[in-house]
C-alpha cells in the first residue's frame, strides 16, 4: 500500500483556515517561518515518508523486533531510516538552538509526525517518545542536565522514554514501587522494573535516556511521594560523553498485537544511576509535561491510521468490481461496477475521509495553542502560560480519547471496505487496524481521558467554564452565518443548538454529580464522545465557511474540485455522524443505577 502525504489539505487548514502564516508572525520564535520555509519543510517530510518510512511499513510489522541477550534489533530497513531521519535534522525542528536545535514553533514538528505516523506509526514511535523526553528535561532539568543530555537528544544521536508502569500500576501511578536511594555524591540509587516500556531498548542510537519515576525511602505514600529521575542507558560525563554502561537491562520485550516495528520493553533498573530532576516528591508533576505531550502526540496517531486506512480503501473502491448499482449500470462495459458506487461504500469512505480531515483541523488549532504556550513561557509570561495550559489541558482528553475512537473506527472500516482481502496481511489493511488499536489503551485509555475531563478539567478545576468558553467561541462564529441560505447556514443553526445543549448538559451532569457519586464514572466516556462529536462539527463548519468562498470565486477546475468535496464531506458530518452525539448525551444522563446494581459476584455464575 502506498503512502501520499495529504499536503493539498494540510496547506488549506494552515493558509485558508486557521492563518498560519500570521499565527507564526505573532510568535517571538517564528519571525523566520515563512511560507517558503514551511513549503520545504513539508515537501521534505513527505519524501522521507513516502519514500523511505512507507516502505518499511508493512515489511517491519511482518518481522517485528527480535531479543537476544538483553539487545534488541529493529526490523530490517529501520537503522538505515533512522540515520536519515537525523541525517536531515528532523528532530530538532521545534527545540531551541543553544541545544543544536532549528527553534521553529512546535507546530511545525505537528505536521511532520501526523505523516511519519501515517506512512509507519511503528518507527515514528522511536522519535515520538524521545520529544516528551526533550520537553521534560527542558522544563524541570538544571542547566547542567540541559547541557549534559540535550544536544545528542535534540540532534537525534541518543533517544528518550517515560518509564512509569509497573507490573502492579498502570494508571494508578499511586502504587509505584521503584526505589531511588540518596547516595554520598548526589545521585541516586534506582532499583525497580518496569513494564510496557516504548522505545526501551533498540539498535538505533547509542544511547537511550530514561525518564523514571521512583520513590525515595522516606517519601509519603501516594502520588505525592514520588519523584521523577534521568537515568541513562550508559552513563554520560559532565560534558555530556557517554562512557560506562548503566546497571539498566532489558528483561524481555513483548509479543504485541500491533505496531510490531516498536520494541515494547521490561526494563530491569538493578541499583542504576539516577539524577533527580525537578523537586523531590514532585515528579508526577513533572511528568505530565511528558504526558501531555505524549498525549497529543497520540492524537496525531488517530488521525494518522484513519488517512492511511483511507488511503488504502479508495483506490481499492475505485478499482474492485462488485455487482451493479441499485440505480442501474455506472460501468457499462464493465462485467459489474466499482465498489465506489454502492451507498454504503460510500458512507464507509466518506466517514474515513471526515474523520481524518475533521481530526486534522482539531489538532492543527491545538498546535497553534501549544505554540503561544511555549511562547509565553519563553517571555516569562507566567499568568497567560497557565491561561494558555489549562485552555490546553481541556482539548487534550477530547483529542486523545474522542480522536482514537474515530480512528480506530476508520481503520476498521478500511478493512470493511476490502471484505475478506482487509483481513489478509499482504495488503495492509489489518495491520493499520492492529496498529490503532493500543492508540485507545496507552497514556491513559479512554476512559482516564474521559474522567480527566469530566470529573477534573471540567467538574473540579472549572465549573463548567472551560465548556462555557469553548462554546461561546462555536456561537460567535455561528452567528454570522444563522441566516445564511445553503449547507453554511444548516451548520451555523446546528452548531448554535449544540453549543447551548453542551452547556445544559455539563449543567446536568453537575447537579447529578453531587448527589451520587458514581454519577462522573457513568457518564464521563459517553461525555467525551459527545464533546468530540460536537468539537469536531466546529471544525468541520470552519472548513466550510473557508471553503465556501473560494468555491464561489470561481478557481481553476482542480481546485474547484477540493472545495467542493470540502464542502460536501462537512455535509456528510453533520448529516451522518453528528447525530451520533445524542446517543452519547441520552447515555450520559441516564440513571447509574443500571450500571451499578448488579452485586458483583453475581456478573457470571458458571465460569
Amino acid at each position: 500500500m502506498n503512502y501520499k502525504a495529504p499536503l493539498r489539505d494540510m496547506r488549506f487548514l494552515m493558509n485558508e483556515v486557521l492563518d498560519y502564516p500570521a499565527h507564526y508572525a505573532s510568535l517571538s520564535n517564528g519571525a523566520d517561518v515563512t511560507p517558503d520555509m514551511i513549503e520545504a519543510i513539508l515537501q521534505g517530510a513527505a519524501t522521507l515518508c513516502e519514500d523511505v518510512l512507507a516502505p518499511l511499513n508493512l515489511s517491519g510489522d511482518a518481522q517485528g523486533c527480535q531479543f537476544r541477550d538483553g539487545a534488541v534489533t529493529t526490523p530490517a530497513g529501520f537503522k538505515a531510516a533512522y540515520a536519515q531521519f537525523v541525517a536531515g535534522g528532523w528532530q530538532g525542528l521545534s527545540f531551541p538552538t543553544e541545544y543544536g536545535g532549528q527553534g521553529l514553533p512546535m507546530s511545525v514538528n505537528v505536521f511532520k509526525s501526523e505523516m511519519m505516523g501515517a506512512a509507519n506509526w511503528s518507527f515514528n514511535m522511536y522519535p515520538g517518545l524521545s520529544v516528551g523526553c526533550i520537553n521534560t528535561i527542558l522544563h524541570y532539568g538544571s542547566a547542567a542536565q540541559k547541557q549534559q543530555y540535550l544536544p545528542s537528544l535534540v540532534a537525534g544521536l541518543w533517544s528518550g522514554t517515560m518509564c512509569l508502569t509497573e507490573a502492579q500500576c498502570g494508571t494508578d501511578l499511586a502504587q509505584v514501587r521503584t526505589r531511588a536511594e540518596l547516595l554520598p555524591d548526589g545521585s541516586y540509587r534506582i532499583t525497580g522494573t518496569k513494564i510496557f516500556i516504548s522505545s526501551g531498548e533498540h539498535d538505533l542510537t547509542d544511547n537511550i535516556i530514561h525518564i523514571v519515576l521512583a520513590r525515595l525511602p522516606d517519601a509519603p505514600q501516594g502520588t505525592r511521594g514520588i519523584s521523577l529521575f534521568i537515568v541513562p542507558k550508559v552513563l554520560v560525563d559532565s560534558e555530556g560523553v557517554a562512557g560506562a554502561r548503566n546497571t539498566v537491562a532489558c528483561g524481555s520485550i513483548e509479543h504485541k498485537m500491533g505496531i510490531r516495528g516498536s520494541a515494547t520493553a521490561v526494563l530491569n533498573f538493578d541499583g542504576a544511576t539516577g539524577y533527580l530532576i525537578g523537586e523531590v516528591n514532585k515528579g508526577l508533576e513533572a511528568m505530565f509535561t511528558f504526558m501531555n505531550t505524549a498525549r497529543i502526540g497520540t492524537a496525531i496517531q488517530g488521525i494518522a491510521h484513519a488517512e492511511a486506512s483511507f488511503q488504502g480503501a479508495l483506490p481499492y473502491a475505485r478499482e474492485r468490481r462488485s455487482m451493479r448499482a441499485l440505480s442501474g449500470k455506472k460501468d457499462a462495459d464493465q462485467a459489474a461496477d466499482a465498489l465506489i458506487w454502492h451507498p454504503d461504500v460510500r458512507r464507509m469512505l466518506l466517514t474515513q475521509k471526515a474523520i481524518a480531515e475533521g481530526g486534522r483541523a482539531m489538532i492543527y488549532s491545538v498546535a497553534q495553542l501549544a505554540d503561544k504556550m511555549f511562547n509565553a513561557i519563553t517571555a516569562g509570561d507566567a499568568a497567560q502560560a497557565m491561561a494558555l495550559d489549562n485552555e490546553l489541558g481541556f482539548y487534550t482528553p477530547i483529542l486523545k480519547g474522542f480522536l482514537t475512537e474515530m480512528g480506530l473506527e476508520a481503520a476498521n472500516l478500511g478493512m470493511q471496505v476490502f471484505g475478506g482481502h482487509g483481513y489478509i496481511h499482504e495488503h495492509g489493511m489489518e495491520q493499520i487496524a492492529r496498529d490503532a488499536r493500543i492508540a485507545t489503551l496507552y497514556e491513559g485509555t479512554t476512559g482516564i481521558q474521559a474522567l480527566d475531563l469530566l470529573g477534573r478539567k471540567v467538574l473540579l478545576a472549572s465549573r463548567g467554564r472551560c465548556v462555557r468558553d469553548f462554546t461561546a467561541t462555536m456561537w460567535r462564529f455561528a452567528r454570522p452565518h444563522l441566516l445564511a441560505g445553503g449547507p453554511l447556514g444548516t451548520m451555523a443553526r446546528a452548531l448554535s443548538r449544540r453549543a447551548l445543549q453542551w452547556n445544559v448538559l455539563t449543567t446536568r451532569v453537575m447537579l447529578r454529580a453531587a448527589k451520587d457519586r458514581e454519577a462522573v464514572g457513568a457518564a464521563s466516556v459517553d461525555y467525551l464522545m459527545y464533546s468530540g462529536y460536537v468539537m469536531m462539527a466546529f471544525f468541520w463548519a470552519r472548513q466550510a465557511a473557508s471553503a465556501s468562498p473560494l468555491l464561489a470565486s470561481g478557481k481553476g477546475c482542480e481546485e474547484a474540485s477540493f472545495y467542493q468535496a470540502k464542502l460536501q464531506t462537512a455535509a456528510f458530518y453533520f448529516e451522518r455522524l453528528l447525530p451520533r452525539a445524542d446517543a452519547h448525551r441520552k447515555v450520559a444522563l441516564a440513571s447509574t443505577r443500571s450500571v451499578m446494581q448488579m452485586n458483583k459476584d453475581h456478573f457470571a455464575f458458571d465460569y
